[in-house]
């Protein structure tokens, strides 16, 4: 069949061309502005970004030993140990446990058929089965709905008193209560007896570890749960972190444990050739030597790998941290470098969508904009050889409504308009770019793209807006401060402060109630059924996740901190040292 390439974005179509005067002339006043602009001294505002961290020549030369083949060979051997010791495993908490922490330690994607196997049938045969522990039915909860099985919450009927509510007696049970604590995380709408349990936990959880917990690995899951749940942690650092745990554990596997440790080298290794790769691209596009943006590749990259660890999809993480990074320089173009008169220059150029739209802007958007136009080609090129779809429309679509979407707040900013709350979330959940992240996600990650899966995408269902309010409103939490301090367009916190005339600590508060609820809408979009697959379908929530690590301890990607240093020199250049080193 023969191989149709569309019309390169690069050049005017002839029908272009002939409204190309209609558009000059709605420009005019604006274009002779911009020359001005060329030519004389602009007075810009400066967020004063710190330079990236990493060093280029460093991040291109990453190189681990854990490439070479007797790392391979040795963690295949103990893969098929682990296989075997999960279809052998019988014991029902044996079973979840094992379950549990297979996924915990980042190594789930070995063993999809026999964790969906061991579930099928735990969940089939559940009904007086499920243990009369807290801590058994609690794991038990969290793990089938982590998995997509709906389960009533009537399991948890032997737990309550004759007023509906927990048994205090349970406050004793620190195991049993950090369980539950786990479980009313995967709560959906309308289920009070899990927001009931979550704000009791919490409470409790907090008293007891107040007085001391004497298991000193009990008390560390204890703090680390109460930072942030595990529901909404990211996974590959969570496995880091767990690792070290694991190795304390009462039950530990010593064969679980060594597999889960050179496993993590490995895929680090596999890891690490994908930032070279990535850093090279960044090097050779050249927007680097400008500095009015957040230059912060290593951090992109983390972004992806949140979004999809598996190691086989590398392509993704590489392409989707290149598209972000673009996002980034786009959204401080809008949000913090470029004049109005120039923001209307450039949204007109993406609507155009054309190299010709270019002779319109100052010199440091061309810059931008080629850079826009040449990577989306290059990824639209790239799949219309390997799968015959051109997805350009698409690709178009979803940058045209992000720019818009960075226009309107721009307007606000020099309007000095401050937005109701759901005036600013509705145009907030695309101004996070959420939606173009996960667009390009689904480009990256399947091997059928089809345009009943596009289109439903471009509809934004629940599974995607929920994944664009996590972002943005985690973004909010942590960055809203410096963004106010340096004059940028009120945030969540600022709208809801205005309109309700509450307090900073009030309006962060009700930002967390407003998490909290996503997080309900999220878990009852993981049991809808969808035109696509996984990855993608993780990859929304993931996005979440990874929004709240990244601003958990304030703006951990504009300005990032030690504690975004620590957590990827652990997940990107530090291997975990084996026992017999």
């Amino acid at each position: 069949m023969a191989l149709h390439l569309p019309v390169s974005p690069f050049l005017c179509s002839p029908k272009k061309q002939q409204t190309l005067n209609i558009r000059k002339l709605i420009t005019t006043v604006v274009y002779a502005k911009s020359q001005e602009l060329d030519d004389q001294a602009v007075i810009r505002r400066s967020a004063n970004y710190q330079p990236s961290f990493w060093d280029y020549n460093a991040l291109m030369s990453l190189k681990s030993d854990y490439q070479e083949d007797v790392y391979k060979k040795n963690v295949t051997y103990l893969r098929e140990n682990v296989r075997q010791l999960l279809n052998e495993s019988v014991g029902w908490t044996q079973c979840l446990e094992l379950v549990d922490a297979v996924q915990r330690l980042g190594l789930s994607n070995h063993y999809e058929d026999e964790i969906k196997r061991k579930l099928d049938h735990l969940y089939n045969n559940r009904e007086g089965r499920c243990g009369d522990d807290l801590y058994t039915t609690s794991l038990q909860f969290r793990l089938f709905r982590h998995h997509g099985y709906y389960v009533p919450l009537d399991s948890f009927d032997r737990f309550k008193d004759e007023n509906g509510s927990l048994k205090m007696e349970h406050t004793k049970d620190v195991k049993g209560m950090l369980s539950l604590y786990e479980a009313s995380y995967f709560g959906l709408q309308g289920e009070d007896f899990m927001d009931e349990t979550k704000a009791f936990t919490t409470h409790h959880l907090k008293d007891i570890n107040l007085k001391g917990i004497t298991n000193p690995v009990l008390a560390k899951k204890v703090v680390h749960s109460l930072e942030l749940p595990l529901h909404w942690r990211t996974s590959r650092l969570e496995s880091r972190w767990y690792i070290d745990v694991y190795e304390s554990e009462e039950n530990m596997v010593p064969l679980l444990l060594h597999l889960a440790k050179l496993d993590y080298n490995i895929v680090q290794a596999i890891h690490q050739t994908e930032v070279g790769t990535l850093t090279s691209w960044w090097v050779d596009l050249g927007l680097y030597k400008m500095d009015f943006f957040r230059d912060r590749i290593l951090e992109h990259y983390f972004w992806s790998l949140g979004m999809v660890p598996g190691q086989q999809f590398g392509r993704f993480r590489v392409g989707l941290a290149q598209v972000t990074t673009l996002i980034t320089v786009i959204d401080d173009i809008y949000d913090v470098y470029g004049s109005l008169e120039e923001l209307v220059l450039f949204t007109d150029a993406v609507e155009r969508w054309e190299i010709c739209a270019m002779e319109q802007l100052p010199q440091y958007m061309k810059i931008c904009y080629m850079a826009l136009l040449n990577t989306n080609n290059q990824m639209g090129y790239k799949i219309l050889q390997e799968q015959g779809f051109d997805i350009t429309s698409n690709q178009k679509k979803a940058w045209v409504d992000l720019c818009k979407a960075y226009f309107v707040e721009a307007k606000w900013y020099y309007e000095g308009y401050t937005p109701t709350l759901d005036e600013y979330l509705e145009n907030a959940v695309m101004s996070i770019a959420a939606p173009l992240m996960l667009m390009n996600c689904y480009f990256l990650t399947t091997e059928n793209i089809t345009k009943e899966s596009l289109d439903f995408i471009e509809s934004m269902p629940s599974l995607i807006y929920n994944s664009a309010m996590l972002l943005r409103l985690a973004d909010d939490l942590g960055t809203s401060t410096d963004e106010i301090a340096r004059g940028d367009v009120p945030k969540s916190i600022q709208c809801y402060m205005h309109e309700a005339g509450v307090s900073e600590e009030i309006a962060r508060e009700h930002v967390k109630y407003l998490i909290n609820e996503s997080w309900k809408n999220m878990n009852k979009a993981l049991l809808e059924q969808y035109p696509f697959s996984e990855p993608f379908i993780s990859a929304a929530p993931n996005l979440g996740r990874q929004a709240q690590c990244m601003y958990q301890y304030g703006d951990g990607h504009g300005i990032p901190d030690q504690e975004t240093k620590d957590r990827l020199n652990l997940l990107l250049i530090e291997p975990i040292p084996l026992n017999h080193e």
